[in-house]
């Protein structure tokens, strides 16, 4: 039996365990593998810890590959443990915890480290980086106890880290040394549009500004700049940018320059010693971006793995700014030159800049905003330098095909070329895939490869590659997008099912649809729940275990584990009383914060979990559903009765709806508004459903979204009475109800169904009617959850019971 070789990686992030990764595909059973990482835990997507801080994603959600994914492979890991020796003599490595291990091939890939400024006061507590899951966990405890919050560096990694406080809950100021943001990616065009963008979601920025020393005794208390001005700061984060992690090298008699020094191989200076990722410097230059270390580890994994390769020949990088409503690309040469000419195009209404740098009739680079989906392949034209003489130049911001753009075909593209930045995902890979697993959809792409599961920006090249794939078997028709990783099936297949299996329960379904996993996932259960009780709203017992937590307590639950509690309030109008009757409940249990909402309610903050079913008996109001997916709140203007310019009964009109719909579950939330006249105040072009008076009518707009992707309604209805409005309403929201994907708002729904369709179908007076009837029998089984937790023991004991620890 031949004897394996010795392979031990330095370093267990992206760039070492994705070279890896390849190894195992090309040579299975060459090498015995041993991999050591600094952090405690397994790989991880360190491009996607914005998203857990941002709280769109959990720790585990970023997760590579799990502690089983090591064994499987036979991967002997040592987490929290750094190597300190290279022994080039003896072919060793050493640990700071004293193991010491032999190899016959050593890859060094240590990544690198923050850069942390030399400032007066950079040693004080609250002063950290951001680069780690543990620097991500540190800011989100700080959020708890903090709320204000400076961030040094208006790079990418600076605005994402200044969301993420903006989602926290905390102040933020974003200072930088420029006089623009993004500057390394963005023009100033580019620049400014995304300074407003940030600006209008809370972001503060202190531009042009120097920081001269950091104030505070033992805790850092704010920061003073050369310009002698001063800005107060609970808490400072560095991102400024990093610096390869070199030490071990340097300490062994490896050839080290700003980074360790590879060659087109990512060989060293020293044999069988090889360097890839952000800690390695290739032709002069070192990579801080995701994708040239992966177009490295797969140079390098043919090399160790004995396999024909061609030469790693320098990246060309591209940049997205992750962080919710912003759509930011930039990729090559963005600034104009004396001999670079630019396609623009600058659409102030919509917030959407494209611009296309040429040189030579080549495309050298592209830079765009509010719409990123040319990004993939401008970029591929960027790499490939795409001859465009005798492109129609302006259709070159257009698709493919599309007024004599040829554009250019994922056909040209090699297969080293990574297809998913995120997850380092090649065309090749994904071509293998498509031939030796038989998949046919982006789907099934994305579940057998990764490719798209992060950001979901290669999902078109992930598409061109299926097409390209197949040939004539593709069929587009047939894409779809299943419910999650443990079902095959779309949403409209599994209410399909349902209704034709006649399906009664959540485990019943996954037992009969055959789910891959017997417990589902916070994403599937939820949503079978949802459909259950949609299809069957007259049988179905509603299943409170597959709802999520704010749901099953009927309240929102807030970082500091307390509760809040929002009685509804009709078309948001109250009375003396009902308003006496909070005080009085408010003060009994001591709620720390009473807060009027943007939906015109109040909200009790604060509220311990054992004073929940006390509060809702003595308030003996009903539940706003500020938690739930479904009907929220009906804002109104004052309208006619009091307004000068309202022409209708705003108020009255809001109330209406409000008590009509109440309690109705929906695929994501609804918000809805009423407005007495086209001024507007209660916002209800926004909305999920906004209503507006005109002179002899009401016009219904469907599909707004006032959130982080604003969206304006569209009209899709213009009725003359009252009752039309409730009609109209019925509809809407019950063909809402039955089409929508669970999680899926308005505003996404209009723009997957067309305006068109929806007012098509509000129009056909036979489809609206049996629409109403089905919404008639949704409403007819609606109960209020606090009352029946106010009299039951059961529920009382199951979710409200707080056992002291003894």
């Amino acid at each position: 039996m031949t004897q394996k070789e010795k392979l031990v990686v330095i370093g267990n992030g992206m760039a070492g365990v994705n070279t890896v990764e390849h190894i195992l595909k090309l040579a299975p059973n060459q090498f015995d593998i041993t991999i050591f990482g600094s952090e405690p835990h397994p790989n991880y997507n360190r491009i996607l810890l914005s998203y857990v801080l941002a709280g769109d994603s959990k720790v585990d959600d970023i997760v590579i590959n799990s502690y089983e994914w090591y064994k499987e492979h036979g991967i002997s890991l040592y987490t929290g443990e750094t190597i300190t020796k290279i022994n080039t003599e003896s072919k060793t490595v050493t640990s700071d915890k004293g193991t010491t291990i032999s190899y016959d091939k050593l890859i060094i890939s240590t990544g690198s480290n923050a850069f942390m400024l030399p400032l007066p006061g950079a040693d004080k507590e609250g002063v950290i980086a951001y680069r780690t899951i543990q620097d991500c966990e540190y800011m989100m405890e700080a959020a708890k106890n903090y709320k204000k919050a400076v961030v040094i560096g208006g790079g990418l990694l600076g605005l994402e880290a200044a969301r993420g406080f903006l989602n926290l809950g905390m102040k933020v100021d974003v200072v930088h040394i420029c006089d623009s943001i993004m500057e390394r990616q963005l023009d100033r065009t580019a620049s400014k549009m995304l300074q407003d963008k940030l600006e209008s979601q809370g972001m503060n920025f202190l531009l042009n500004k120097q920081t001269e020393k950091i104030l505070g005794k033992d805790r850092v208390k704010g920061l003073k700049f050369s310009d002698g001005s001063k800005v107060d700061a609970d808490l400072v984060v560095m991102a400024v940018g990093i610096t390869p992690n070199v030490q071990l090298a340097v300490d062994a008699g490896i050839e080290v320059k700003r980074g360790i020094v590879v060659n087109d191989f990512l060989e060293t200076s020293i044999k069988d010693i090889f360097a890839v990722g952000e800690c390695a410097e290739h032709r002069g230059i070192g990579y801080g971006l995701v994708a040239p270390l992966f177009e490295q580890g797969a140079v390098l994994a043919k090399n160790i793995a004995g396999v024909d390769t061609n030469p790693y020949e320098g990246s060309v990088v591209y940049t997205k700014l992750k962080v919710s409503g912003v759509d930011v690309f930039s990729g090559g040469q963005f600034i104009d030159g004396e001999n670079t000419k630019s396609i623009k195009i600058e659409d102030e209404f919509s917030g959407i800049y494209k611009k296309v740098l040429i040189r030579e009739n080549k495309i050298i680079g592209a830079v765009l905003f509010g719409d990123t989906s040319d990004g993939s392949r401008l970029m591929q034209m960027i790499r490939n330098e795409t001859d465009i003489t005798g492109f129609e130049k302006a259709a070159i911001l257009q698709e493919p095909g599309e007024n004599g753009n040829a554009g250019s075909s994922v056909a040209d593209m090699s297969d080293e070329e990574i297809i998913c930045g995120c997850n380092g995902v090649s065309k090749g890979e994904i071509c293998s895939a498509i031939k030796e697993q038989g998949l046919t959809s982006v789907e099934e792409v994305k579940n057998c490869t990764t490719a798209s599961r992060s950001c979901g920006g290669c999902k078109p090249l992930v598409n061109d590659l299926l097409e390209y794939t197949l040939g004539d078997e593709f069929d587009k028709s047939a894409q779809k997008e299943t419910m999650c990783e443990c079902i095959d099936l779309e949403k409209d297949e599994i209410v399909t099912q349902i209704k034709e299996k006649g399906l009664s329960h959540v485990r019943e379904v996954m037992s009969v649809l055959g789910w891959k996993n017997d417990e589902g996932c916070s994403k599937c259960r939820p949503a079978i729940n949802y459909y259950l009780g949609m299809v069957n709203p007259e049988q179905y017992k509603d299943d409170s275990t597959s709802r999520f937590v704010n749901e099953r307590m009927h309240a929102n639950i807030q970082k500091d584990g307390t509760y809040s509690v929002v009685p509804r309030m009709y078309g948001g109008v109250t009375n003396p009383a009902d308003l006496k009757k909070i005080a009085t409940v408010a003060e009994k249990y001591n709620v720390p914060k009473v807060k009027i909402t943007g939906g015109q309610r109040i909200d009790l903050l604060g509220v311990k979990k054992e004073d929940l079913t006390n509060m809702w008996e003595e308030l003996d109001m009903p539940s706003g559903y500020a938690y739930g997916k479904a009907v929220r709140t009906v804002k109104t203007c004052v309208g006619e009765e009091f307004c000068r310019f309202g022409t209708a009964d705003s108020m009255g009109m809001g109330i209406q709806i409000e008590k009509r719909f109440e309690r109705l579950n929906t695929p994501a939330k609804v918000k809805m508004a009423v407005s007495g006249c086209p001024r507007n105040c209660a916002e209800s072009g926004i909305k999920d459903l906004g209503v507006v008076a005109i002179d002899g009518g009401w016009e219904l707009y469907a599909g707004g979204n006032g959130g982080v992707k604003l969206r304006k309604g569209d009209l899709v209805s213009t009725v003359k009475t009252e009752a039309e409005v409730i009609e109209y309403t019925e509809a809407y929201l019950q063909y809402y109800r039955e089409t929508g994907v669970y999680g899926e708002r308005t505003s996404e729904w209009v723009e997957r169904l067309g305006v068109q369709h929806i007012q098509d179908v509000l129009a056909d007076e036979t489809k609206r009617k049996e629409l109403c009837g089905r919404m008639d029998t949704a409403l007819s089984v609606l109960k209020d959850p606090w009352k029946e937790a106010v009299k039951s023991e059961k529920i009382q004991k199951d979710l409200y019971e707080v056992i002291e620890a003894k």
